[in-house]
């Protein structure tokens, strides 16, 4: 069982991060600092989960302190060039908070995925083993033996090498965020940062000054000057996922990063050139938004270089049973239980359903069914699928064949039809003194999860309202 070491000193991030990694399965331990962490023998875990900021030494510390343990910064938006720089010093990657549940894990699998061997095997490691050296097929980042799949793959390894912008489109759950780190390990910026963004995740007030970094004094609040994150992949890639959701100003701005290769802080007279390889994704029908005016037009062509659709999988019947044999593995290890298997009955469900949370709800659906059976065989009645989306499911990709979507019902949606009221009510009462992300916690569930109801029940955000 690998081992993880949390250095953390906010108790709620701290245990919450504890009790996410004991529950994947995990054996954990914790720290408030580095100095507290150095007497766990840190050498002796698989991974340290650090945050940048702690009380006495730097969480970067942890990086020379155990030099043969994959060390993962935590950082908020405001360090992001922070933590950029430490994976200059030797981290293996960063996540920036807040994050989601899914996001720290698939992190966490990741790095420890990547040739690490366990800690008490490793005295007889090669050094060379652990470099981070990109691989030279996109299958090692994705999954995917059927046709649409392996078109895609195509596709990847055609334009990775080049400095092409890319516009990654399909339905949310369908792994346009895996496509986007395959584009960028392929490259030849493989070795530099992978900025990803959120657009949806950002306050619409705040946006330009995150991306475009601030000079002192732009607005109220900038007591000092803060590099952007656009700033903070020169050299690198920049992943901007639900670029649909970029307010028209913002629009504007990025547009002239793409024709002039240069930015302008906000409150900043002079401009300045980044070298930054543009990966741009959405659930949204972009070339519908322009229009009706919601997206430029000539952003638009911008960023549609080259378009890579990750189809749903209701079009991937052939990898469903595979996807669910590596899902069935990793929950059947994390459980303890090697001889986790699947009825014949129920892999005639799973390959009948229509998954319109896509490889997502798969996961979700497979993690669910190996912690409720009583037994060491899943049948139907414990995977316990939404009979309202068998086949009769209408697609969301109907308009033109160019990608848009009405918005989807979320895989729990049944148990969730009792709980719309108090989200509602909840979000009404409390958004006025809590911020996006207490709002969030205090719920039990991801910010890009707050944002997606609320747009589902018509629920405005408040303007002017904090991160």
């Amino acid at each position: 069982m690998p081992r993880i070491l949390i250095v953390e000193d906010e108790d709620i991030i701290r245990s919450a991060v504890r009790k996410l990694l004991q529950h994947a399965g995990y054996e954990v331990a914790d720290a408030v600092s580095v100095e507290e962490a150095e007497g766990l023998d840190p050498d002796s875990f698989d991974l340290i989960i650090t945050d940048l900021r702690l009380p006495g030494a730097p969480g970067t510390e942890m990086i020379t302190r155990a030099p043969d343990t994959p060390v993962l910064i935590m950082t908020s938006y405001a360090s992001l060039r922070s933590a950029v720089d430490s994976m200059k010093m030797g981290a293996v990657d960063y996540i920036a908070k807040p994050f989601d549940h899914d996001e720290m894990l698939a992190a966490v699998e990741n790095i420890l995925a990547r040739g690490h061997e366990p800690a008490s095997s490793r005295a007889d490691e090669d050094p060379a083993r652990t470099a981070d050296t990109p691989s030279g097929d996109p299958s090692t980042v994705m999954f995917g033996t059927c046709e649409p799949m392996q078109r895609v793959f195509t596709l990847i390894r055609k334009v990775a090498p080049t400095e092409t912008t890319v516009l990654i489109q399909g339905e949310s759950g369908t792994g346009k965020e895996l496509a986007a780190r395959a584009l960028h390990l392929l490259s030849p910026r493989a070795n530099k940062p992978l900025i990803s963004v959120n657009c949806a995740a950002i306050p619409e007030s705040l946006i330009e000054s995150e991306l475009f970094g601030h000079e002192k004094g732009a607005f109220t609040g900038a007591v000092s000057a803060r590099t952007g994150l656009i700033e903070a992949a020169d050299g690198g890639s920049l992943f901007l996922d639900e670029i649909g959701e970029l307010p028209a100003e913002a629009q504007a701005r990025l547009l002239r990063v793409l024709q002039e290769s240069e930015i302008r802080r906000v409150g900043s007279t002079q401009s300045q050139k980044v070298n930054v390889r543009m990966i741009a994704a959405t659930h949204r029908n972009l070339k519908a938004m322009t229009r009706t005016g919601e997206f430029r037009e000539d952003l638009y062509y911008r960023l549609n270089v080259m378009q890579i659709r990750i189809p749903p999988l209701r079009e991937r019947r052939g990898d469903v049973l595979g996807l669910t044999s590596r899902f069935l593995k990793r929950q059947a290890e994390k459980l303890g239980r090697p001889d986790l298997s699947l009825s014949p009955e129920a892999m005639q469900a799973l390959e009948r359903y229509r998954w319109p949370g896509n490889v997502r709800e798969l996961e979700n659906a497979i993690e669910r069914a190996s912690i409720l059976t009583d037994t060491d065989v899943i049948t139907p009645s414990v995977l316990d699928l939404d009979s309202d989306y068998g086949d009769e499911y209408i697609p969301e990709t109907l308009v033109e064949g160019d990608n848009e979507q009405t918005p989807t019902r979320d895989a729990d949606s049944a148990n969730d039809l009792s709980l719309e009221d108090y989200f509602q009510h909840f979000v009404l009462e409390n958004q006025d003194r809590m911020s996006e992300t207490e709002l969030a916690q205090k719920l039990g569930i991801s910010r890009k999860s707050l944002w997606e109801r609320r747009q589902r029940l018509g629920i405005p955000r408040k303007k002017g309202a904090g991160s």
